[in-house]
């Protein structure tokens, strides 16, 4: 067993010792999901005052209105209830310091851990690459104003998502702990 995998199921176990979740309803209790990154240093609890229950969390790489974010919110719109959405980027975020092509030239050379430094990223090893990553759209940001922009704009334009939802953009600060509106995309994802 590695040191992680015993760590997580260690505090497994102390987290069932107090469980007193089990009655909590399925929908959202506060009615809204947030779109954001997986980066860890972002807990969507804490910076939006969250509890167990309270709203649908859904994390990606760059928190981008990629299909499956899409899925995830018309499933909590039209299936469990929720009635506002927020799209919360971040800054310092690693999706900015690549491209597609830079990902799909490391891929295709090793599937191994790459690093990155002063000029850029660079493989650790040759061998056991693929050209799968070619067919991926890595959703890379080059700018985060300008992205959280493009994924209000491109989830208030989807034809499964109802028109009357609102959608908020917002850059989360990773120095101040600050959400920062994207005025230009909460007026795009105003209600029709």
């Amino acid at each position: 067993m590695t040191k992680i995998l015993n760590e997580v199921l260690l505090a497994n176990r102390e987290y069932i010792g107090n469980f007193d979740k089990a009655d909590l309803a399925m929908p959202p209790a506060r009615q809204f999901a947030i779109l954001t990154c997986m980066d860890a240093r972002l807990d969507p609890a804490k910076y939006a005052g969250l509890s167990e229950g309270d709203a649908h969390v859904i994390r990606n790489a760059g928190g981008r209105a990629s299909d499956d974010a899409i899925r995830s919110l018309v499933i909590s719109y039209k299936l469990l209830g929720t009635k506002e959405w927020f799209v919360i980027h971040h800054t310092d975020c690693g999706m900015e310091t690549f491209t597609d092509n830079i990902m799909r030239d490391l891929l295709s050379t090793s599937l191994k851990t790459a690093s990155v430094d002063e000029t850029g990223w660079h493989d650790c090893c040759e061998g056991n690459g693929s050209n799968e990553a070619n067919f991926i759209d890595w959703l890379t940001i080059d700018e985060q104003t300008q992205s959280v922009l493009d994924d209000v704009t491109r989830i208030r334009k989807h034809p499964l998502v109802p028109a009357d939802i609102p959608i908020y953009g917002y850059i989360y600060d990773v120095k101040t702990g600050s959400l920062i509106e994207v005025p230009d995309a909460t007026v795009a994802g105003q209600c029709k």
